[in-house]
């Protein structure tokens, strides 16, 4: 037991006597070049909608999706309800982007 410990606290001397170094990454995107501008930040596109309702029934192989009747704040098709399969935690009174407007999901049968 006593060995455990010295052991421990040896790697814990080490690490703090040990400055640590940040090194550049050659690259991905934190890397940059000499004479480049940083990159601008990405801007979502989309319209946003917020959902309305929520049908009962999910879909998917799994039973991870399910469908939302979504009414479209911006855009053309301002104030326009549609129906969308959404994948992830939603409920009512959520708002999210939408990448368009002109689809919209079938409803879900039962079988």
């Amino acid at each position: 037991m006593p060995e455990e410990q010295k052991h421990e606290a040896n790697a814990k001397e080490a690490s703090e006597q040990r400055p640590r170094q940040s090194r550049p990454q050659a690259f991905g995107p934190g890397a940059q070049q000499q004479g480049q501008k940083p990159q601008e930040e990405k801007k979502f596109e989309g319209y946003l909608a917020e959902v309305v309702e929520l049908a009962g029934r999910r879909t998917g192989i799994y039973g991870e999706i399910k469908q939302a009747m979504c009414k479209i704040l911006e855009g053309k098709d301002k104030g326009r309800v549609i129906r969308r399969n959404i994948a992830g935690r939603i409920q009512v009174g959520d708002i999210m982007r939408l990448p368009d407007t002109s689809r919209e999901d079938k409803p879900i049968r039962p079988r």
